[in-house]
């Protein structure tokens, strides 16, 4: 297949990735709350009904934020709009950063129920607004430079798409 085709293609999968990012949730969300839970559950009475984990006497319902969807889906734009690399090894960055974000994630979710149980709901808020603000995003670019670096992926996302095509 050549390039424009590939090209095309990248993009297509990356904006349906983007349109169709709540479908994302049905997968990574039960597993995310279902995790959760679990990792809760030996060092407390924390019960689980549907989408809400209760702990004492704090309900705590998880929406699709919470299972850091778009994390995921940065991730994928970030892999799909890089020049040159291919599905196999696109397949392999996608599962690993997706793992890193994944136990991030947990990390986060259990710190901050941490936070509410142990010091209260202005902690908690002040917490949960600075990370989901400001550290998810540096952790996912983190993430991703991580991926380059370890799988030495030298091409910038879009700007060696658009290099190439200046070429020809």
């Amino acid at each position: 297949m050549g390039y424009y085709k590939k090209l095309v293609l990248r993009v297509l999968v990356a904006l349906l990735l983007v349109i169709f990012s709540s479908l994302v949730y049905y997968i990574i969300g039960p597993i995310t709350l279902h995790s959760s839970y679990l990792l809760l559950k030996p060092f407390s009475d924390a019960t689980l009904s549907g989408n809400i984990i209760s702990i004492d006497e704090h309900s705590l319902e998880f929406i699709e934020a919470c299972a850091a969807v778009l994390a995921y889906v940065l991730l994928g734009i970030l892999i799909l709009l890089t020049y040159g690399i291919s599905l196999k090894k696109g397949i392999k960055l996608f599962l690993i950063g997706s793992l890193l974000i994944f136990i991030a994630n947990l990390v986060r979710i259990e710190a901050l129920i941490y936070i509410l149980v142990n010091y209260g709901m202005d902690y908690f808020k002040t917490l949960h607004l600075f990370i989901w603000k400001m550290v998810s995003s540096v952790y996912v670019a983190l993430v991703w430079i991580f991926l380059c670096y370890r799988y030495k992926i030298k091409e910038i996302p879009v700007y060696s798409d658009l290099k190439k095509i200046r070429k020809f």
